[in-house]
């Protein structure tokens, strides 16, 4: 029993490593016989084959990402764009996936990024640059999705999402669109500069129309109460001559020679009895 008992061991081994195969919850897996394809809908778990006579294939049914290098495509206006994108993949039909790229990465990778290419490439020569980069870039990727999914669907996979990272202009491009944009925030500015300068003289304008209307107001008014003032001041006279005329008289003369001889060095050329001293001569101011 020591002895056989190892050899059975090792044949029942030899046996299940031969004849069975696992597949794992993440794997798609098919059976070939002689090289065609037999099976393809295998369970996760324990399957059988037979040595020699069936091979089996093994790929990653996961979803996957395609990193593409940035492309350079044109525009409907004919201007280069640089499109960094990635794609989002998995294998949907395993057989079909098997007899069009052999299960090799690198062929899987070159023929997705050709469709890819080619659906970026008429996608982007219907739209502009400003189409692009807007919010209309999300409908965009709807619609490279769906387009990738109808080329790619000979290869077996299917086409989860396509996302684009980045979108930069070539350097000359980029010179220019920065000059245009310089030249049309300069255009604004202008413009700008143009209200701010008209709406400035309107204010000044009307704040010298206010300031005089204001002072004209203020000279009628001045002048109103200077017109009331001397009205009244000739009322008081007429009123004070009226009741005592050589007193009014005698108060007039004193105030003619306060003014005349108040600030002194004045000097007079005149007849003795001029009138003006009329009242140096007789205190009732008779000659």
């Amino acid at each position: 029993m020591k002895t056989w008992l190892p050899a059975a061991l090792a044949v029942v081994v030899v046996f299940f490593s031969a004849f069975t195969f696992v597949v794992r919850e993440y794997e798609v897996a098919l059976k070939l016989r002689l090289g065609e394809i037999v099976s393809d809908d295998y369970a996760p778990g324990l399957h059988f084959k037979i040595p020699i006579l069936n091979q089996i294939r093994k790929f990653d049914r996961r979803i996957q990402t395609l990193d593409s290098q940035p492309e350079r495509f044109l525009t409907v206006e004919k201007k280069d764009v640089i499109v960094d994108s990635y794609t989002k993949w998995r294998i949907s039909r395993p057989a079909q996936f098997l007899r069009s790229t052999g299960g090799i990465s690198a062929r899987t990778s070159r023929l997705l990024s050709e469709r890819i290419n080619t659906s970026l490439r008429d996608e982007f020569g219907k739209r502009t640059i400003q189409e692009v980069v807007s919010d209309d870039r999300l409908a965009l990727m709807d619609i490279l999705t769906r387009d990738v999914n109808e080329n790619a669907a000979d290869l077996g996979v299917e086409v989860v999402d396509i996302r684009v990272k980045k979108i930069d202009l070539p350097p000359e491009v980029s010179e220019s669109v920065y000059q245009r944009m310089r030249a049309e925030r300069e255009r604004v500015a202008r413009d700008l500069r143009a209200k701010g300068a008209e709406a400035a003289e309107r204010i000044r304008a009307d704040a010298d129309r206010q300031r005089t209307v204001t002072i004209a107001e203020a000279y009628k008014e001045s002048e109103e109460i200077r017109g009331e003032g001397d009205a009244k001041s000739s009322e008081i006279y007429a009123n004070a001559f009226g009741q005592d005329p050589d007193f009014y008289a005698f108060y007039r003369s004193l105030s003619a020679y306060r003014e005349s001889f108040g600030q002194g060095g004045s000097m007079l050329v005149l007849e003795p009895d001029s009138e003006f001293f009329r009242f140096f001569r007789e205190a009732s101011g008779q000659p």
